[in-house]
């Protein structure tokens, strides 16, 4: 069933066109991604499609009983509810139906009315059918929903004031109390932000399970890889359609570009070829009658356009001034955290030259913290970092605190290497997409994107050895992440860094490290690695917790039924045995056919019966079988 159309949608900002002949069909259980540059116009066109903004040309046709789920980014729920109640506020319809349940069957229970049958009757027809409207509309497990969708985004104490969360967690449960309305069609801007990876995994399980469409804008590859089977490109304020995954439009996308690139690069050389033709014969007498045909051949042609690559993306490689000693780092038993607290300890790990080690673990157990006390933020609660010879750190800081300057973008790089003449600088800053005005404007007044480019740009500069990295992804459009990732596979040094965006960290990690509570576990591979080595804890653990379970309840069994169990392996023995001497009297048996058989086949009068050899082969082969089968089976026994 299709659920909403967008036909030849256009938006201006001003005079600015923004989007120009957008199509878009959404079906039910579509999954759907729109992709594009930082301000392509992505989240413009959520926007318009959830009613939120208007649009200038073009049409939108959704039937009117389908409703629409919206979460921009970022979105914040403020409420002066706790979690639980306001959670339930979705459900306010379920809950007048279940007071007034409660109400009928207070009713049916008094006396006066229940001697009253006519009365009785019709207050028990209205009970039964709202009973039935209570249960198709999913009166009885609202709670557990609830519940449920909690839990998946870590919400573990349901009585918290909403006031008290942090901006982070509102947000999440903003995602939450949506995914509770269940609408036809759910639009979820950046749904993965201040998302751990932990509850990613049960994000992308509940989104594959879900009954609606779903229109997503995200930068997490991985997340779209898992949920979505279509792609929608948004580029030069054009859309074009993609079947598959994430991956799969890259694939499709660039093998789309060779093909076009190929046809077109042959039409030029056609169009050259009979350029020449005509040039070089148009005024020779004898030949200037195929010149002209061939020149009205060249003005029927349909002149293709070259095909346009990707929109310009920054360009930039990380270097070393000086190569560090091969022992870069060795942590043993570090404790961190804030103001005395520890958030996390025991922590031992070494890092070697040219390792690429990823930080992973849920939200709050101390990545960052780590990452801050590695570089001497801050101080260690407990235990040491030892640095290697030569070291040289550069750190990119997730929230870019210390870009909130009034100094230009041209000046915030060029005050550090006054030395570096400013086309170097302006070079550089043009290679990060900093280019004429750009490198004029404020850095306080910069865009998240704008921000972390500069900020890596700051970071390339520096050459350092050992890069270390906290969330170094955020504020990148899926270009740039792609650039920084060939960037750092490409970087002579060691890297450290933490990341929730797992595509990344499968391109760039050569170990994954989880920290806990109490300590660190190191896993020697990429993010998939890791998963399949916590899988398979996880299922070992599983296997012994049962084994475990089920020796105790043997030992238990054997405890009261010995007697019973050593007369039934007596009983069981008797059988093994008489059972080996049936097959070995049946094993002495076929031997003997066989050899018959066998002599048979040597005797003058059947070998030249070409029939009774036939038959006495079939008989033989058979023997045999029946003798090989019986051998497993005596073997089996005997063991």
């Amino acid at each position: 069933m299709i659920l909403l159309q967008v036909n030849q949608l256009q938006k201006f900002y001003g005079a600015d066109l923004i989007l120009s002949n957008i199509k878009l069909e959404l079906q039910t259980r579509d999954r759907v991604a729109v992709v594009g540059r930082n301000g392509a116009g992505k989240s413009t066109l959520l926007k318009i499609i959830a009613g939120h903004l208007s649009h200038d040309g073009g049409e939108i046709i959704k039937p009117k009983d389908v409703s629409i789920g919206y979460l921009a980014q970022n979105t914040g729920l403020e409420s002066t509810l706790s979690i639980w109640e306001e959670m339930l506020t979705v459900f306010e319809e379920l809950r007048i139906m279940e007071k007034t349940l409660r109400r009928l069957e207070e009713q049916m229970a008094d006396p006066d009315i229940f001697n009253n049958q006519g009365k009785y009757e019709r207050i028990l027809k209205d009970y039964d059918q709202l009973q039935v409207k209570f249960k198709e509309q999913g009166g009885y497990q609202f709670e557990a929903d609830i519940r449920s969708i909690l839990h998946g985004l870590n919400f573990q104490d349901h009585s918290l004031m909403i006031s008290s969360l942090s901006g982070g967690q509102k947000t999440r449960l903003a995602l939450g109390k949506l995914l509770l309305t269940k609408p036809d069609i759910l639009i979820l801007d950046e749904p993965t932000n201040h998302l751990d990876i932990e509850t990613l995994s049960w994000l992308e399980q509940y989104l594959q399970g879900y009954d609606g469409a779903i229109l997503i804008v995200s930068h997490d590859r991985y997340f779209l890889d898992k949920v979505v089977t279509q792609v929608y490109e948004l580029s030069r304020r054009q859309m074009q359609k993609y079947t598959g995954n994430y991956s799969a439009y890259l694939e499709q996308k660039a093998a789309n570009y060779e093909r076009e690139m190929k046809l077109y690069e042959k039409q030029q050389q056609e169009i050259a070829a009979l350029q020449d033709f005509i040039q070089r014969n148009l005024a020779r007498a004898s030949t200037t009658k195929r010149a002209q045909s061939r020149r009205k051949k060249l003005e029927k042609i349909e002149v293709m356009d070259r095909p346009q690559g990707d929109e310009k993306s920054a360009n930039f490689l990380f270097d070393i001034e000086k190569q560090s000693g091969n022992d870069v780092l060795t942590v043993e038993s570090l404790a961190v955290g804030y103001d005395g607290d520890k958030v996390s300890e025991g922590i031992s790990f070494r890092v070697f030259r040219g390792d690429s080690i990823a930080l992973v673990g849920p939200n709050g157990i101390g990545k960052s913290t780590l990452l801050k006390t590695i570089i001497k933020r801050l101080p260690s609660l407990a235990g040491t970092v030892q640095y290697g010879t030569n070291l040289s750190i550069g750190y990119y800081d997730q929230e870019q605190a210390n870009l909130s300057s009034n100094k230009r973008v041209l000046n915030e790089l060029w005050d550090e290497y006054p030395l570096k003449p400013e086309k170097e600088i302006r070079t550089v800053l043009g290679n990060f997409l900093f280019s004429g005005d750009d490198v004029l404007k404020t850095v306080s007044s910069l865009s998240g994107g704008e921000k972390a480019r500069l900020a890596l740009a700051k970071l390339m500069m520096e050459k350092a050895n050992l890069l270390i990295l906290d969330e170094p992804t955020n504020h990148l459009d899926l270009d740039s992440k792609e650039i920084l990732e060939n960037a750092l596979v490409d970087y002579p040094g060691t890297i450290l860094f933490v990341s929730h965006d797992r595509y990344f960290i499968n391109r760039i990690a050569t170990k994954v490290l989880e920290l806990s509570p109490t300590g660190s576990t190191e896993y020697l591979g990429d993010y998939d690695y890791y998963l399949e080595k916590k899988l398979e804890q996880e299922e070992l653990a599983a296997l012994e917790a049962q084994s475990s379970q089920q020796k105790a309840a043997a030992n238990d069994q054997i405890e009261k039924t010995s007697y019973q169990q050593d007369k039934e392996s007596k009983k069981l023995e008797r059988q093994r045995k008489r059972k080996l001497e049936e097959i070995e009297q049946k094993i002495e048996q076929l031997e003997e056919e066989i050899q018959s058989y066998e002599q048979q086949l040597c005797e003058p009068e059947v070998f030249q019966d070409h029939e009774k050899v036939l038959e006495i082969n079939s008989k033989n082969e058979q023997a045999k079988a029946d003798l090989e089968q019986l051998m497993e089976e005596w073997a089996d026994l005997a063991e």
